[in-house]
């Protein structure tokens, strides 16, 4: 199926050429006054601009040609030269039925589809999530499920941090609490145990002790330096209890991202890039790439048109250590070598794009990434607290994403006491699919790139543009589809009795559109406005009809089809979003 907006666009295009106006002015969007009109052409002043004619009276030229077509309504000019227009019932009716025969609501499939990669999720192993990981998780989830809706391959990657100073200073508190473990023994040449000695709780407690201590103690520190050396020069008993603590705490990630409906497909980390750096170092000093600077190994990234210095970026330190842009880089080369994408996409806290900058500009300089590999850095603002800071616990600390969860959880059960539709039994389980679902909706409802305020009273409220909201619409729908034993008839939306229908019918035609858009534009929060409207435009039409009663069958089983469409709209973008709907509430 063709995108509903298309069909509108190429009566317009095809006007204004006939007319001998370039096509591409006759584009047609959605009226961003529906209480005017239904579309809009404004290409009359762009034109006029060109051909050096009044706007208006180009406008009137196209007005002129298109009245009487089989799918424009009504056509008129306002003001300077822009032109409104509605169409016809019978193309709305015709369009929404054949939605409801297609699986995938008309969405069309890409006609190049594309290998992409998302790097999403970056948390640390022998740590809980805390809320800083809740944006990049829900962000890159929601991309990932729209880049495939649309045909593409898309690889979500939650590239762990498993590499670094952090591992050597949980290896030293678990060498003073299991002093007797083999692992510590180097001349220990048996079978390393299979299971663990320590569990996640214990490593999460270790890890915040140990580095206070580093950073009070130089001994402290310059222990957990020398046990990471050890670590990645290969010493035995380091390897395997790193194997063990990555077990653990990806046994446990997996286990918190599913409660969040976030799948990865790769669990790699910092340490899968390493085999790669020794070659892509050769690469890069053979090329004529890299030179030192002050006994470090570095790559110049900056440009002749930069308004302001950029940094080079450090490969090897003048010790021969790596950092996170030589990891970085080298996880490009992988993916590039393992994968070949079309595009990478970063998910990442938007304090770190100098640093993405830095390491994109070197992969194309040096063309570890092709020419037409486009490399995408999506930074995130901040969740905060009412004082529009970074949101902490009562006393200060760094919240735990769980214990976040938690709280927004208690809240829902309160507004769930009194609910008729659910049982006792059911409520603990529907309550915390509506926590996930409102935390996720609040967030992702956001654009991304903004700091927004966590607002319990909100995210948890059933009106407005929130999770709940969405929820129990969805619910009220599934409740009607209940009560009237509902059994879905093709092409039996008849054309609407009112305003509201109509308006009902124009929401839902905007799904390919809306879902096309937020994938081209990486926003996720016009979906929210999207699947806000539909249940807003629904929730209009259901209070001005008695469906359930309506004694004209016809009519009735034309509402029950379309709301059975409305609901599949509501279900299948909540399913982009990563969100779970429930069938009542």
């Amino acid at each position: 199926m063709d995108k509903f907006i298309e069909s509108v666009s190429k009566i317009f295009e095809e006007t204004f050429e006939k007319l001998g106006y370039d096509g591409i002015f006759g584009q047609v969007v959605f009226s961003n006054r529906p209480d005017l009109c239904q579309f809009q052409c404004n290409g009359a002043l762009s034109a006029a601009k060109a051909f050096k004619k009044a706007p208006r009276v180009i406008a009137e030229e196209v007005v002129n040609d298109v009245k009487g077509n089989d799918i424009i309504g009504k056509v008129e000019i306002a003001g300077p030269g822009f032109i409104n227009i509605d169409v016809k019932d019978e193309f709305i009716v015709d369009y929404v039925n054949e939605m409801s025969k297609n699986d995938k609501n008309g969405l069309k499939p890409a006609e190049n589809p594309k290998t992409i990669i998302i790097d999403y999720g970056g948390p640390n192993v022998a740590k809980p999530l805390h809320v800083g990981h809740l944006r990049s998780a829900v962000i890159g989830e929601s991309l990932k499920r729209l880049g495939r809706a649309l045909g593409n391959k898309v690889i979500g990657d939650v590239h762990l941090g498993d590499w670094g100073i952090q591992i050597g200073l949980v290896i030293s508190g678990l060498e003073k609490k299991y002093p007797e473990m083999p692992y510590f023994n180097e001349a220990y040449e048996g079978e390393y145990p299979n299971n663990p000695a320590f569990n996640i709780r214990e490593l999460e407690e270790i890890y915040p002790q140990e580095s206070k201590l580093a950073k009070e103690s130089e001994d402290a520190m310059n222990r957990a330096k020398n046990i990471t050396a050890e670590l990645q020069n290969g010493r035995k008993g380091y390897v395997a209890l790193w194997k063990q603590i990555l077990n653990v705490s990806i046994e446990d990630l997996k286990k918190n991202y599913h409660d969040l409906n976030v799948e990865f497909d790769l669990w790699n980390g910092e340490s899968d890039s390493e085999k790669f750096i020794p070659a892509m170092v050769e690469y890069l000093k053979n090329n004529g790439y890299a030179r030192i600077s002050e006994g470090a190994l570095v790559v110049d990234v900056e440009e002749p048109d930069d308004k302001k210095p950029m940094p080079p970026i450090i490969i090897q330190k003048s010790d021969g250590a790596s950092l996170y842009g030589t990891t970085d880089l080298a996880t490009i080369w992988e993916r590039m070598e393992v994968f070949s994408p079309d595009e990478i996409i970063y998910v990442v806290d938007k304090r770190q794009e100098l640093h993405f900058e830095q390491v994109f500009r070197c992969a194309k300089k040096t063309g570890i990434a092709g020419e037409n590999v486009k490399l995408q850095f999506i930074g995130f603002g901040t969740m905060n607290g009412k004082d529009g800071k970074p949101f902490k616990t009562r006393d200060g600390g760094v919240m735990k994403l769980s214990d976040l969860i938690a709280l927004v959880n208690d809240r829902v059960k309160i507004k769930l006491r009194d609910s008729e539709e659910i049982s006792f039994e059911e409520k603990e389980e529907t309550a915390k699919t509506i926590s996930v679902s409102a935390l996720k909706y609040g967030d992702l409802s956001n654009i991304i790139t903004k700091d927004y305020v966590f607002d319990l009273d909100k995210f948890t409220s059933f009106e407005g543009n929130t999770g709940l909201y969405i929820l129990y619409t969805v619910a009220r729908i599934k409740s009607i589809l209940r009560k009237t034993d509902f059994k879905y008839s093709e092409n039996l939306i008849v054309k609407p009795a009112g305003e509201t229908e109509r308006n009902l019918m124009l929401s839902i035609c905007k799904f390919s559109e809306t879902v096309e858009m937020c994938f081209e534009q990486k926003a996720p929060h016009k979906l929210c406005e999207y699947v806000y409207e539909v249940a807003n435009t629904f929730n209009k039409f259901y209070h001005e009809n008695k469906i359930i009663t309506q004694e004209d069958q016809v009519r009735k089983q034309s509402w029950l089809n379309l709301i059975y469409l409305a609901v599949k709209i509501l279900d299948d973008v909540l399913e982009l979003l990563g969100i779970n709907t429930l069938e009542r509430m």
